[in-house]
């Protein structure tokens, strides 16, 4: 890192020359007794012993790094010595080769992932990013001592990009790390990130919190994340952002960077978060479950905030409820501005989201509203999305456009979990593999199937009808955000 060396370079030059002239300082007479120095000021006095100058991060890292660990996912797939179905799809409706690998040699294809993650629970329970992951069959994790262990996935959070993994039979002592208050954060507090950047081993690195409640991130559905200039690189992901107790206060996550190298600005989720997902583990869960609101909200915007006699953009506009849900049955109306939940302010739809996220399935959260020129105060009852019919997932398989994708019935629930504004009736989909045809011909998830070759798709079981026999020809019409799409593939 030679720009790195020739920042700090100048910055150790300038304080070897610093010291003398203060020890000097105290030499000479006081010309100003202490009573008149500004209290400011008298707070940031030069360090006056030793001891003083040799303050130091060690006894927090020595308590903190040994629940951070390595995370080593893995994923080996055993590719068939036969032309498959999708390498002829593949052929026929792409113009591309049969997929395997050069020179048609079977064998085995490995994907690796590194990463670092957070003992959380004495039991063996590590905290970590889904990405890191995501996708992998096989997960080992080292700890700080170099003992390893193979772990379990207990629990994958895609729209948080956490996940829960379990170390099997562990030996001896594990130390979890406590959960820190990350809601009493505030800029410019000391933070320690550690984790196991580019694979070099465990690394602590120093720095502040450069920023709070971050939202335009894009690394997961809710947006709400603590900003660091403490370096994180590559292979953080999972580790540990410490507060000055030793206490978990954050997962290191994503960084903004230009090069692939720490720019300083990196971006962790709350502990607030984290202990959510790492609490509905504990009890069993294989997901995790959150309230259902049934209203989409939205910015606001400066003219709306004049409009509504604010002297600047807040809170989140509601533009639209859905019949018979918690919203409704609260008595939201449609342009009611929510300005804040249960006492903390929103100031955008994920913080918000995020705030409502964390409020559990039970009770209620009241929200603070404007309505009109009229402050008021609603309460929300608390629960999950329903299933209002089954979902009859359907893995599409046949050689079709669908090929890869994962298609459900819709419902409340359903929108919930794949985000879809509100739900409409017809099919879903929730999911598509990676370079499968699906995500060739363009499908994303939340696309609602309307019609295949003209023919009204109300369930999966209509699509899997429809899907069963090769066509040479597909006319595919979706429904992607209220804006109806129409495509033709053909051989």
């Amino acid at each position: 890192m030679p720009r790195l060396s020739q920042t700090l370079l100048p910055l150790a030059a300038a304080l070897l020359i610093a010291a003398p002239a203060g020890a000097q300082m105290a030499q000479t007479p006081d010309h100003t007794a202490p009573e008149k120095i500004a209290p400011d000021l008298a707070e940031k006095a030069v360090p006056q012993s030793k001891g003083q100058v040799q303050l130091s991060f060690a006894p927090v890292v020595k308590r903190a790094a040994p629940s951070v660990v390595n995370v080593y996912a893995s994923h080996v797939e055993t590719r068939s010595s036969s032309r498959s179905a999708m390498d002829e799809f593949m052929r026929r409706f792409f113009g591309e080769g049969s997929g395997r690998g050069r020179g048609g040699t079977p064998g085995e294809r490995a994907q690796k992932s590194l990463g670092s993650g957070v003992i959380v629970d004495e039991s063996g329970l590590v905290i970590t990013n889904n990405h890191v992951i995501d996708n992998m069959n096989e997960v080992r994790v080292a700890l700080a001592d170099r003992r390893e262990f193979e772990a379990s996935i207990v629990l994958r959070d895609p729209r948080t990009d956490l996940a829960v993994i379990k170390i099997k039979s562990p030996t001896g002592g594990l130390v979890a790390m406590p959960f820190g208050d990350s809601e009493s954060l505030e800029v410019g507090d000391f933070v320690l990130a550690i984790g196991n950047p580019f694979g070099v081993g465990q690394t602590v690195t120093q720095g502040i919190v450069s920023a709070l409640a971050r939202t335009q991130v894009g690394s997961s559905d809710y947006q709400f994340f603590i900003q660091t200039d403490a370096a994180i690189n590559p292979g953080n992901s999972g580790g540990a952002l410490v507060d000055l107790k030793g206490q978990l206060v954050g997962i290191n996550t994503a960084i903004f960077s230009q090069s692939g190298g720490s720019h300083g600005i990196g971006f962790a989720i709350p502990a607030s978060m984290v202990r959510a997902v790492v609490e509905t583990a504990k009890g069993g869960a294989t997901a995790v479950r959150r309230p259902w609101l049934g209203a989409r909200v939205q910015n606001v915007t400066p003219d709306i905030a004049e409009s509504m006699g604010l002297d600047h953009p807040t809170g989140v506009l509601v533009a639209s409820l859905q019949a018979k849900s918690p919203a409704e049955e609260a008595g939201l109306k449609r342009g009611d501005l929510i300005l804040t939940v249960d006492g903390k302010t929103v100031d955008d739809p994920e913080a918000f989201g995020y705030r409502f996220a964390l409020k559990g399935l039970s009770g209620t959260t009241k929200f603070g509203i404007l309505r009109g020129t009229g402050r008021t105060t609603v309460a929300v009852k608390l629960g999950p999305a329903p299933e209002t019919r089954p979902r009859d997932t359907l893995k599409v398989r046949t050689r079709s456009p669908f090929m890869g994708a994962t298609l459900v019935n819709t419902s409340p629930a359903v929108a919930e979990e794949i985000q879809m504004d509100l739900p409409a009736e017809g099919v879903a989909v929730s999911g598509v593999d990676e370079n499968s045809i699906a995500a060739r011909a363009g499908l994303q998830k939340g696309d609602i199937i309307v019609a295949i070759n003209g023919l009204p798709i109300a369930t999966t079981k209509d699509l899997e009808r429809v899907t069963r026999n090769s066509l040479n020809m597909w006319e595919v019409s979706i429904n992607r955000g209220g804006e109806v799409l129409t495509s033709v593939f053909g051989g």
